[in-house]
């Protein structure tokens, strides 16, 4: 019994918080709602002021009970904005600029808020919450900046109650034509709500300023009886109907406008719905990395999107305006207690109560107020703290950026500013690209070798013609915006180089342009007899580019003389540096040839006596491709030289399948002295990769000859150590470049 009353008083607590919640977020959401109703049909002129209003309540009352119950950040509280007022505003204008009746305007609105909503609502479909995130800050900071100065440009009509015909900045700079009123009550409410939160948190600024605001109206109307009217007064809302019956008659009357609507219409207006759409679900989104990093959680970037996008369209369809995650509200409601999607279908719930109950008190606001709070919320939508890019060297560029784009929606409007915002994210990429180097690590063929084992004369040869082979490991993007950085920091080296080998293994993608350059390459290596090589091509890159497939195409790798593929950078080095020992005319030994003892290449220098006395400890063996000659932690203490084949030398990788490809080894070279010289059980395990016959020396067998020859066995150690030195700096070298990746 207690377990369950504590379950519920749990619960029971747990509604009340996101209650608490809910009704602080609604009273910070709702009084900014209408105001930004009131600014989007501020250009139709006084008498759509009501009808403004009446949109930013429908607004808040669709979104905030539609946006949570579908959305992907369950804390977050969406309402009307501040950047859709302002994209809305502008678009009115142009509407009415090119002819427009005020009643079509409305419904152009109407069918830009439906189809920013399905555009959103598309974006979460098709996993477009992600990238939206990546536009770059500069941009973002820019549009927003400009957002703000437009809604305070726009707010000094009414702030100073100047004629709807003004022009603000002329009217600005004409105080004669200013009305006092509306001065003092717009002063006032910006007073109170910058300086609220300074005195109480409990009480959200906005409520303060607004009812500072009416406050200040009604005391000016003790002096002035005309402010208090309801009919023909410029400076209140005016008569508006949050009745049932009003607000369904306006929806079945916008949905017949809508249906209207011919595609010429809807191809105007989709550039206007792009941008909005873009907008609000940038805002979104910020807001909803804010939230997460507030309450340590993660929202659903797309899910979030989508449900967004539905309230957008279900405000439309009642004739509201557009919103999105705001974080004002969402900051109040979180501090008041709210916890789930709950707190945020309150919010739009207890909107709707709220219009419902006070009705008509609603058009008895003051404009200058409502101006007065705009012009709080433009402000700080301002970023100031951006000036101090202008002043590094490194940081100009970006500082450029916000300035252009902020420019651009004060000098032309918000869709142009979008458009310069999405100009300037693909420079800032393109940008960020040429900055990170494409090459990794360049080395010479004496710098880096294959996991083929040489012979001492093979190795003096190499590391003579050592330069004239160069391995260039690429990583990122091949793209045209790097193709240039990659030939200007090879082709000096290019100059004397003979193989040019470029690994892929970390190439994100690559573009035509890439290629052509490559090609480029290919035809320089050409003309002075070298060749261009590839290896590690990956067949899926994070693009799902197939670049070997790619390659092909475009004849970069097909045609004859074309570049060279490997499969491991191993494969690439060894072809290497067998041509290089082939252009040196070091003899060798032929295919298939079977060796003597005698051309052994580490017993070169034991005398023909001594030779003759250590074959009494050999004995031949013969493995056939694909077995093993001997398996890790298997017991023996011989010592292998090859005969003719190729051997393999691997360590199995511990709880996988994979093995670490340790060194290749040929005819007249030598393996297993590690067992040989220790005695103990094997390290690795050696396969023939062809046909292979063996010389085999014995541990025992060896030192019975050493004891009776003392001197064989003091030779036969000195070679094998100076080999095995060799071989020790071969291993360091590579555990180098193994630290290094």
């Amino acid at each position: 019994m207690t377990t369950t009353t504590g379950a519920s008083g749990a619960a029971k607590s747990f509604e009340w918080a996101d209650a608490w919640g809910g009704m602080a977020a609604m009273l910070v959401a709702l009084p900014s709602a209408i105001a930004f109703g009131v600014a989007m049909y501020a250009p139709l002129g006084p008498g759509f002021a009501g009808a403004g209003a009446l949109a930013g309540v429908l607004g808040t009352v669709a979104i905030g009970l539609i946006a949570p119950a579908l959305g992907g950040a369950p804390r977050l509280i969406s309402a009307p904005c501040a950047p859709a007022a302002a994209v809305m505003a502008a678009l009115c204008v142009r509407l009415l600029g090119d002819g427009a009746s005020p009643s079509g305007v409305v419904v152009s609105l109407a069918l830009v808020g439906l189809l920013s909503g399905a555009l959103q609502a598309v974006y979460g479909a098709l996993g477009g919450g992600r990238l939206i995130k990546y536009i770059p800050y500069p941009v973002v900071t820019g549009y927003m900046s400009g957002v703000g100065l437009l809604i305070i440009l726009k707010q000094i009509v009414p702030f100073l109650g100047l004629a709807k015909s003004a022009e603000p900045l002329a009217g600005l700079l004409s105080p004669g034509t200013w009305q006092w009123p509306a001065v003092f009550v717009a002063l006032v409410t910006v007073a109170v709500t910058v300086a609220a939160p300074r005195f109480t948190k409990k009480i959200p600024a906005a409520i303060l300023g607004l009812a500072a605001g009416i406050g200040a109206h009604l005391a000016a109307g003790l002096l002035k009886p005309q402010l208090l009217a309801l009919e023909a007064n410029p400076f209140i809302i005016g008569a508006i109907s949050t009745s049932p019956g009003a607000v369904f008659d306006g929806v079945i009357s916008n949905f017949g406008a809508l249906r209207l609507l011919g595609r010429h219409e809807i191809y105007l207006l989709l550039g206007p719905a792009l941008t909005l759409s873009v907008l609000l679900s940038i805002d979104t989104l910020k807001t909803c990395v804010v939230t997460d990093s507030i309450v340590r959680t993660r929202h659903n970037s797309n899910r979030e999107l989508t449900g967004q996008g539905a309230g957008n369209i279900v405000s439309a369809l009642l004739g509201g305006m557009p919103g999105a995650g705001t974080l004002g509200a969402t900051m109040v409601s979180l501090a008041s207690g709210g916890k789930t999607r709950a707190a945020g279908i309150i919010e739009g719930a207890l909107a709707l109560l709220t219009a419902l109950a006070l009705g008509g008190a609603i058009g008895r606001i003051p404009l200058a107020a409502l101006a007065g709070i705009l012009a709080v919320v433009g402000a700080r939508m301002i970023d100031r703290s951006s000036v101090r890019l202008a002043l590094r060297r490194s940081t100009m560029l970006d500082f450029a950026v916000i300035l252009s784009v902020t420019g651009t929606a004060l000098a032309v409007d918000l869709i142009a500013a979008a458009g310069v915002g999405i100009a300037l994210s693909i420079l800032l990429f393109i940008r960020e690209q040429m900055n990170i180097t494409v090459i990794r690590r360049k080395a010479t063929g004496a710098e880096i070798s294959s996991k083929q084992q040489r012979l001492e004369g093979e190795r003096a040869v190499l590391a003579e013609r050592g330069a004239e082979t160069l391995v260039v490991e690429l990583q990122g993007s091949l793209f045209f915006g790097t193709t240039d950085q990659l030939f200007s920091e090879i082709e000096s080296e290019m100059r004397s180089c003979r193989r040019l080998i470029l690994d892929m293994r970390r190439v994100t993608s690559v573009d035509f342009t890439a290629v052509h350059m490559l090609e480029q390459v290919g035809a320089m290596l050409r003309e002075r007899g070298g060749t261009l090589a590839f290896s590690h091509l990956p067949q899926s890159l994070p693009t799902g580019q197939d670049l070997i497939t790619y390659f092909k195409y475009l004849g970069l790798t097909h045609d004859e003389g074309g570049g060279r593929v490997f499969e491991t950078l191993h494969d690439a080095l060894e072809w290497a540096e067998d041509r290089a020992l082939e252009e040196a005319g070091l003899e060798r030994a032929a295919p298939g040839e079977l060796l003597d003892l005698s051309q052994i290449d580490f017993l070169h220098e034991i005398d023909p006596a001594s030779l003759a006395g250590l074959r009494a400890a050999i004995t031949e063996r013969r493995v056939e491709a694909g077995k093993p000659v001997f398996l890790r932690k298997e017991k023996g203490n011989e010592l292998f030289l090859i005969r003719r084949g190729r051997v393999r030398i691997v360590l199995p990788l511990k709880d996988t399948r994979r093995q670490h490809h340790l060194a290749v080894f040929g005819p007249g070279d030598f393996f297993g002295e590690v067992a040989f010289l220790a005695r103990t059980p094997r390290t690795a395990d050696a396969l023939a990769l062809t046909d292979t016959d063996l010389y085999v020396i014995g541990r025992e067998a060896f030192d019975g000859i050493s004891r009776r020859d003392p001197a064989v066995g003091a030779v036969f150690f000195q070679r094998l150590s100076t080999v095995e030195a060799l071989r020790l700096r071969d291993a360091d070298r590579e555990l180098r470049r193994l630290q290094d990746n």
